[in-house]
């Protein structure tokens, strides 16, 4: 499966009798029914370690574009009616601002390497609490109710999977929390975000700006909102997209394939 395609229902499995394993690519899993595959007896497989460094990346390389307002400057830059650079265009530190992260895993402890080198302030919640030795290498700090993280963060950066309980995660309420200031950061999918909310606050200057590397739909229709506002970055989803990455992914995929069909363990099996 590539870009959750194709659609794996109930009828292309009784279409499919002798299918033995979906290896789908990437780490989320919100678009597969493990429990109708597991009753057809397919096995799953996904990639979730090699796309962590590449996405970990975007989430810097958005809070940057976005701190320091780059996608704006460059379009001021090549703009044929700009006739001068204003001195009171300015962006909004980095270094020594408070970053939090909602989702602790591999892709948000290695965002947190990265933030560590700017010298950021760094904040984290998570279903549970990193050890004490992981926390200290970064300067992580644990707030264990998602509120005090929100309220105390200059950038808020998003890398949990979607599920049930994360499904809009972040909305009016949560929203509303955060600084004036703020920026919102999304790496993770499109749901976590109540986007109509987003809109909204990002309208009412409820918060600063945000940057998106998923929204819902993907792509959003062309005349939606989000579409027009200086003070948001939007990019096609391209947290895993370097031609390493991609090219392991696919060889993890077909090792995971060949497994399956020759009846031995699944790597990276998603049980």
């Amino acid at each position: 499966m590539w870009y959750h395609k194709p659609a794996i229902n109930e009828e292309l499995l009784q279409s499919l009798p002798n299918l033995k394993v979906v290896a789908s690519s990437g780490v989320g899993i919100d678009h597969l029914d493990l429990k109708l595959l597991s009753r057809y007896g397919v096995k799953v497989s996904n990639t979730p370690f090699i796309v962590s460094t590449d996405t970990a990346d975007m989430g810097m390389a958005l809070l940057l574009a976005s701190s320091r307002r780059l996608v704006e400057g460059h379009e001021m830059a090549v703009s044929p009616d700009t006739e001068y650079f204003p001195a009171n265009w300015l962006g909004v530190e980095v270094s020594g601002a408070t970053l939090g992260i909602v989702g602790m895993g591999t892709i948000g402890y290695k965002v947190a390497e990265r933030a560590k080198a700017f010298e950021m302030k760094i904040l984290y919640h998570n279903r549970n609490q990193r050890k004490k030795e992981e926390e200290s290498a970064v300067g992580a700090v644990y707030c264990k109710k998602i509120d005090d993280l929100l309220q105390q963060s200059d950038f808020v950066l998003l890398a949990v999977n979607l599920t049930p309980q994360t499904h809009k995660l972040i909305g009016k309420r949560e929203l509303e929390l955060m600084k004036p200031t703020a920026t919102l950061i999304n790496i993770s999918r499109g749901l976590i975000v109540d986007q109509d909310a987003l809109v909204e606050a990002l309208q009412n200057k409820v918060i600063k700006a945000a940057a998106l590397d998923v929204t819902y739909p993907e792509p959003l229709p062309r005349d939606h909102p989000l579409l027009k506002m200086k003070n948001v970055i939007i990019t096609p989803h391209i947290g895993s997209a370097t031609k390493k990455t991609r090219w392991v992914m696919m060889e993890e995929m077909a090792e995971s394939i060949q497994a399956g069909l020759a009846g031995l363990p699944v790597p990276r099996e998603v049980l």
